[in-house]
């Protein structure tokens, strides 16, 4: 059995892995510092150190959890499989949310910083950046299903770029900016700010860190996953606390609170980065500043497009695992030459994406809070769940392999269990309660989704035949072309040809597909190939086909027959596969080959490395069918 998609490969090294870990995490701050600021104020940067060590703590068991099983999937793969696939199911459907609202927020903010750079205020203005951050999402969806992209490539770039240049903001900050008596006073509550406040804050402030959730659905993809993983985690996210924490303080200092507002949550909001930048007129230059807001804005937009890229990886691989394992449609879960995923998975983001950039426009008035709060609720409860797995993986499969191990570890009931997962738990669950306490989008719009996933997952299984809880297989365990709509069956005489229609209709049946039974006559090159074919050939292929579309109709499965000639066998089963837009293409290899030099005939070897869709080839054992030469 072979296949024309080779799936993923381990091409990602620690380095590769640290800049995409940096650049998705990192790039919140340029979303995220304006939202937090308008709620926690001169309290920003102690709202932000806490979500930070919060975010550190849940990396443990990440780590050991991406380690242990380096698969695709992040939070959804543990409990899925710690507990089961309904559970699997709902953490990852949270997630997608989370995936989402990532997007729409880049390619929201996109524009703002873009407009800073070129001194385009319109493109800052509603409706224009509504209409960029569409136009963004929609390219991006483009190129990718146009060929599949190295995200690693430009993520090193862009992560050493914006090391430096958040590294420079930090000095020139503290250098210029801070001051410590500032500093000091927005520890205390500003005027009307109470605890509310920071509850408030608290849970809007985990936008601050996200990324966390791609970084681990590049598991499958990552060399020596048990060393690359774990140090690229920690190292990308420490850094990324500390200098978030660091642009905190500058940017209080920056714009202090003033009549319990702060400038750098209302005027700033939509590009809080360029706004410290803006506060340096007076200490700087003006050519020098001019320079350092094209610089921040150029950079910042480029962030962000990369963040968004990454999100809709990351959104693609997740819906691959969960459309694996028959969680969502099994379209999702295949994968594609040139896109790699799925690209039903690629439009179905790109256009919801698209839709909650409009939806917030027009329903909640763009409130990013709105769309922060309902972040909020997707990934504590995600984190919970992850932590939650990590835990019960250890009693549950405590042979499993495990390269990195959450520690300080303890031992509960004869069972070591790591003491982060243990605390972090009730930590980030006790986050999420209060979120849906104080904030509307997590109360209603989160909810809300989770059960429009339950309802599609439910749809899933039924059309299925499974159960909501049942452990389902791979769709790499199945036989390829699990997932399609059209198989190819190139006829052919004798027992052989026989058995390659018979497993043709039997996957359609299965799948619900067509099939296009293609009787390939070889014309030598004597001959045109225009003219009359012997009769016994046309008889041959006549009886053929009718066989075909018998079977066909017994088993209620649509064949479709015709006869093709060709000077080559190999080039007319391309042909008409490429044609007629074939998912699979199914080949039957007689045994004699192998009694041979190679293992397949020129045939099917042809057909391997030129077909268009994915091929299935079942090589018989010897001895089964002695076909004459």
């Amino acid at each position: 059995m072979a296949r024309k998609v080779k799936g993923f490969e381990r091409t990602l090294d620690g380095r590769s892995l640290f800049a995409v870990a940096y650049d998705e995490i990192g790039s919140s701050i340029y979303f995220a510092l304006g939202i937090v600021a308008a709620q926690a104020l001169g309290l920003t940067p102690v709202v932000l150190l806490v979500t930070g060590v919060i975010f550190l703590v849940v990396s443990l068991s990440y780590a050991e959890g991406t380690a242990a099983i380096p698969e695709t999937g992040g939070a959804a793969t543990f409990t899925r499989r710690a507990f089961n696939d309904l559970w699997g199911f709902v953490t990852g459907w949270a997630l997608f949310l989370d995936y989402l609202i990532v997007i729409a927020l880049s390619a929201v903010f996109l524009p703002h910083y873009l407009g800073a750079a070129l001194s385009a205020p319109s493109l800052a203005r509603s409706p224009w950046d509504v209409v960029s951050a569409c136009f963004v999402i929609a390219g991006i969806v483009i190129v990718r299903l146009i060929r599949h992209t190295r995200i690693h490539l430009a993520a090193l770039a862009l992560a050493g770029l914006d090391i430096v240049i958040q590294a420079l903001l930090v000095i020139l900050g503290l250098a210029l900016l801070f001051s410590a008596d500032t500093l000091t006073d927005g520890l205390n509550f500003a005027t009307d700010q109470s605890w509310r406040d920071i509850a408030f804050a608290l849970p809007l402030a985990m936008l601050a860190y996200t990324g966390l959730e791609t970084v681990a659905n590049l598991a499958e993809e990552t060399r020596e996953p048990g060393r690359a993983l774990p140090r690229s985690l920690f190292s990308a996210i420490g850094l990324v606390v500390v200098v978030t924490v660091l642009i905190a303080v500058v940017g209080a200092s920056a714009f202090p609170s003033e009549n319990g507002s702060s400038a750098l949550g209302e005027r700033w909001l939509q590009a809080p980065i360029v706004g410290i930048v803006a506060a340096f007129g007076g200490e700087l230059p003006s050519l020098v500043v001019d320079i350092l807001r094209v610089t921040v804005g150029i950079s910042g937009a480029a962030l962000l497009a990369a963040a968004a890229t990454t999100a809709i990886s990351g959104c693609t691989r997740l819906a691959h695992s969960m459309g694996e394992h028959g969680m969502l449609p099994r379209r999702f879960g295949r994968l594609e030459r040139r896109t790699l995923v799925s690209s039903e998975a690629i439009l179905a983001t790109g256009a919801i994406a698209i839709v909650v950039v409009i939806a917030t426009d027009v329903f909640a008035g763009d409130d990013t809070a709105f769309l922060a709060s309902t972040y909020s609720f997707g990934v504590l409860l995600a984190f919970t769940s992850a932590q939650l797995a990590v835990i019960r993986l250890r009693s549950r499969e405590p042979n499993l392999v495990r390269p990195f191990r959450a520690r300080p570890e303890v031992r509960v009931h004869g069972v070591l269990v790591p003491l982060p997962a243990l605390v972090g738990a009730p930590l980030t669950f006790a986050v999420w309660i209060l979120a849906m306490v104080t904030h509307r989008g997590a109360r209603y719009a989160g909810p809300a989704w989770l059960a429009a996933g339950l309802v599609v997952y439910a749809l899933v299984r039924r059309g299925s035949r499974q159960g909501l809880l049942d452990d389902v297989d791979p769709i790499d365990r199945l036989p390829p072309g699990a997932d399609f709509r059209r198989i190819l069956v190139p006829m052919k005489l004798g027992d052989i040809g026989e058995e390659m229609v018979a497993t043709a209709i039997a996957l359609a049946k299965e799948r619900h597909a067509a099939v296009e039974a293609a009787f390939v006559v070889r014309v030598p090159r004597a001959f045109t190939l225009e003219g009359p074919l012997p009769e016994d050939v046309e008889r041959r292929a006549a009886e053929s086909l009718a066989e075909a579309r018998a079977l066909g109709e017994d088993n209620g499965v649509e064949v479709e027959t015709r006869v093709v000639r060709s000077r080559s066998i190999g080039h007319a089963i391309v042909e008409e596969a490429t044609a007629r837009g074939a998912d699979l293409i199914v080949l039957g290899s007689s045994p004699r080959w192998r009694r041979q030099s190679r293992f397949f005939s020129p045939t099917v070897d042809h057909v391997l490395r030129h077909a268009p869709c994915e091929v299935l080839v079942v090589a018989f054992p010897d001895g089964v069918f002695d076909e004459p030469a």
